[in-house]
């Protein structure tokens, strides 16, 4: 199952005031595949969204409305008689449906505005599971009835940002506590949980791909770091001997020609006076910079 069909699952199973379900079952028409004065409609592959379209039709019209199966597997819901859109038409106080608007008359009370969300979600919404990305969207196939839906918006928060996209218009979130406050706000608190869920395990996720990256950029430096001491006293023993070496270098020199896989930390336990492994790391500096003087003169001898 998608997370579309989960968060539209678990919206259908909401529980309604009698006024929040008009105001539902207003806004499942509205956004719908059409709704006129010669046909009201709902293309759909969910089939609880068209069991509650049926519902949502019937209560509104009082006549029975059977779905029908496309060839693609999607369940269609039309009503095309004029009285049972007549009859619907003034439930929702729409006289006409010339314009395809919100009247906001029907919204009785605070409350109606979530539930018309709900609404206009189970018919035109959809929300990318969010282990691979966050963006919730409504797909408005009007651009005065997307606007409608903007203004509902602005009575809470988050505000959705407006584009258009293939004929559609598109109201759409992409912040990942934008799409919590949402689903809250639809009723959707298991699915909005279920995002907050999923965040939590990106952070700890990048958290630990920050300290792994880390760890091996470490590594990478340690052992880069420890390639270019051993050469360079590799070509100080065949070219000048460690007696060349000052004395405070010779010993650590002939440690690691004999101890390639030691640390720094455990040669400097190993050297007969006090020092830490940051000191032996100056001292490797040292022969390194040796090293690379001898080379720069055995090349011009």
């Amino acid at each position: 199952m998608s997370f579309t069909a989960e968060v539209k699952a678990e919206l259908a199973s909401a529980e309604n005031e009698s006024c929040c379900a008009l105001a539902q079952s207003y806004a499942l028409l509205l956004f719908g595949r059409a709704f006129s004065g010669r046909e009201i409609s709902l293309l759909t592959e969910n089939p609880t969204v068209a069991d509650v379209y049926i519902k949502a039709v019937e209560t509104l019209s009082g006549a029975t409305v059977k779905p029908t199966v496309t060839g693609a597997g999607n369940y269609k819901i039309t009503v095309e008689d004029t009285a049972v859109i007549g009859r619907i038409l003034a439930a929702v106080g729409h006289e006409t449906a010339a314009k395809r608007r919100v009247n906001f008359a029907v919204l009785q009370n605070e409350c109606c505005f979530a539930a018309f969300i709900r609404g206009a979600f189970l018919a035109c919404g959809t929300v990318t599971d969010p282990e691979k990305e966050y963006h919730l969207e409504f797909s408005v196939p009007v651009k005065g009835l997307c606007g409608d839906l903007m203004k509902l918006f602005d009575e809470f928060e988050p505000t959705p940002k407006m584009t258009e996209r293939a004929g559609a218009h598109i109201l759409y979130f992409k912040n990942s506590t934008d799409i919590e406050d949402v689903l809250t706000l639809m009723g959707a608190t298991e699915c909005s949980m279920g995002v907050m869920g999923a965040k939590a395990i990106k952070s700890i996720k990048n958290t630990v791909n920050r300290k792994v990256n880390f760890e091996n950029a470490n590594l990478r430096r340690t052992v880069d770091a420890a390639n270019r001491q051993r050469d360079a006293i590799a070509y100080i023993q065949k070219k000048h001997g460690f007696d060349a070496l000052p004395e405070e270098l010779r010993e650590l020199a002939r440690l690691r020609f004999e101890n390639e896989e030691l640390s720094n930390a455990q040669l400097a336990k190993m050297l007969p006076e006090s020092i830490t492994a940051s000191g032996v790391n100056h001292r490797f500096a040292r022969i390194i910079r040796m090293a690379d003087q001898w080379k720069e003169k055995d090349k011009k001898q």
